[in-house]
């Protein structure tokens, strides 16, 4: 029936939609930062002051 191929795309784009944004929320969800500020922070004992 070709007047129903209109929903069946519809449906089609409607799918791709949801399975990319759930993608994307996972890919964003599931990444994870290195924490920098631990690593690169001094203790200070270790600061050697220059006068």
């Amino acid at each position: 029936m070709p007047q129903m191929a209109p929903l069946s795309w519809m449906n089609l784009f409607i799918l791709f939609i949801m399975i990319f944004m759930i993608m994307n929320t996972l890919n964003y969800f599931s990444f994870q930062y290195e924490n920098k500020s631990r690593k690169s922070s001094p203790k200070l004992e270790s600061i050697n002051w220059k006068w």
